[in-house]
């Protein structure tokens, strides 16, 4: 409880700034950009996935009791794999964005992806978040059901007696986790690949040329941010995909691992998205340097 409440209330934190920088900038400018957009739901589900992943924590370690009444742990499961599985797609679409806005290459349907890509971006996000909000209603009522139909809430000494009947609801589960995790871990691989290659292709042309161009410098930021992004994300990935199988076997040890880097992930990769924006690093020096004035005041 100690670690995850030490990775998950910083992630909060920073993940509640880039929301109120976004939602304060949306209504002085009544609009916002798709890279704007995409940060804005990214943020959104990130904090609430570490909220209630922390709330589950908490009882589960303070009043684990709490879990059996209905629907509780229903709830608690249900909201954040909703939330979770929003934080991995709106990554994804992310990593695409920065991937298709930035890349140059004289393909058909890339050309046609780069023109429509700002108009494509709300129904991205949209379909992210249906598809976010069908997996979490799939979690909630398969726990509902595994729990209704082999938990016997008359003997406290055999609450959690079926725990082998229940993991056999949760198999689908599993498989449909594991597909998650992979099809947006693909997605971010062949961003960063494309996005290289694209760099790698305009950097020998800038050479061939003599001539330093500003696009150069937007390929490299990209890159920055996606090679960052896919370093963690294979780190959280990786980890994720063990916690999925560990979590049969009860090894606690590889379980906190994995826990403690599903925690710190959001957090950290929020971070650099921060510096990475001059709008939100710059709101961010400036608080910062407010609240060091103040304490030197004091």
């Amino acid at each position: 409880l100690a670690i995850i409440t030490l990775e998950a209330f910083p992630g909060m934190w920073i993940n509640a700034f880039i929301v109120c920088v976004l939602c304060t900038a949306w209504v002085k400018k009544k609009t916002l950009n798709s890279n704007e957009k995409i940060l804005l739901l990214l943020g959104c589900s990130r904090f609430w996935c570490l909220c209630f992943s922390w709330i589950y924590v908490f009882v589960s370690e303070i009043l684990p009791y709490y879990l059996l009444v209905h629907p509780i742990f229903q709830l608690l499961q249900g909201s954040y794999s909703f939330f979770n599985c929003s934080n991995l797609w709106v990554s994804a679409c992310l990593c695409g964005f920065y991937c298709i806005k930035i890349a140059n290459f004289r393909n058909r349907f890339f050309i046609y992806l780069k023109v429509k890509i700002d108009r494509m971006v709300p129904w991205l996000l949209l379909g992210s978040v249906m598809f976010s909000l069908i997996i979490g209603i799939l979690v909630y009522n398969t726990i509902d059901k595994a729990v209704c139909k082999n938990l016997n809430f008359t003997c406290q000494e055999r609450l959690w007696e079926a725990t082998i009947g229940i993991e056999e609801h949760f198999f689908p589960l599993y498989f449909l986790t594991g597909f998650l995790y992979t099809t947006s871990f693909m997605v971010v691989i062949f961003s960063a690949v494309f996005l290289l290659f694209s760099l790698w292709r305009h950097k020998c042309k800038m050479q061939t040329n003599s001539m330093n161009s500003l696009s150069m410098d937007a390929h490299i930021r990209a890159m920055k941010s996606i090679l960052s992004f896919f370093i963690m994300y294979s780190i959280n990935f990786m980890f994720s995909i063990l916690t999925l199988v560990y979590s049969k076997k009860n090894q606690s040890l590889v379980i906190l691992l994995g826990y403690s880097i599903q925690h710190a992930y959001p957090g950290v990769h929020s971070l650099i998205l921060i510096f990475s924006n001059p709008k939100l690093e710059k709101t961010l020096l400036r608080i910062l340097s407010c609240m060091k004035c103040k304490l030197c005041m004091r």
